[in-house]
């Protein structure tokens, strides 16, 4: 595991020099407000840190995974990350998955905090057809590996079942 850790952040070190991953070498706030957009192992990265952090200071984080079905072509991703960081705090993580799926990273949120969050958005989005999936430490799960599988579960669950729902894991 420290070894994986180790080569993520090597990994990841790599990508400082990548133009879209520079504004993380500063510390100087953002100049847009909102979350930021990350790729798929760098979101893994802050994932596991998170937890580990939240583990010391004894906070709460959740992971949510969100499809969006029938939307409007300016919706579809990268445009759909870039909509929703919009409306989640900047110290929140966005990373989009697959044409019309994000992944999404959010500090102190509580799994009773999910609902309002997710209907903020899909008002926002203006989407036809929805699915989300949740889990949130430490209510749901414990390690950091397990965090986006639950989620990815639950949110397979809601498009089986119909879309427009938010599933969390228990």
């Amino acid at each position: 595991m420290a070894q994986q850790l180790l080569e993520l952040g090597k990994r990841a070190a790599a990508r400082m020099q990548d133009p879209m991953m520079s504004e993380w070498r500063g510390l100087r706030p953002p100049l847009t407000p909102g979350a930021r957009v990350v790729d798929d192992q760098l979101f893994r990265f802050l994932v596991d840190l998170e937890v580990r952090k939240a583990q010391r200071l004894r906070y709460c984080l959740s992971v949510v995974c969100l499809a969006v079905e029938g939307a409007p072509a300016e919706t579809r991703e990268p445009a759909l990350a870039d909509i929703v960081t919009r409306y989640i705090r900047s110290t929140d993580v966005v990373t989009p998955w697959a044409p019309g799926s994000l992944a999404l990273l959010l500090v102190d949120a509580e799994a009773s905090h999910l609902p309002a969050i997710l209907r903020r958005l899909t008002t926002r989005l203006e989407t036809i057809a929805w699915s989300a999936g949740g889990s949130c430490y430490p209510k749901t799960v414990t390690r950091a590996d397990d965090m986006l599988s639950q989620a990815v579960d639950s949110m397979v669950r809601a498009k089986k079942e119909g879309g427009n729902q938010l599933y969390v894991a228990s």
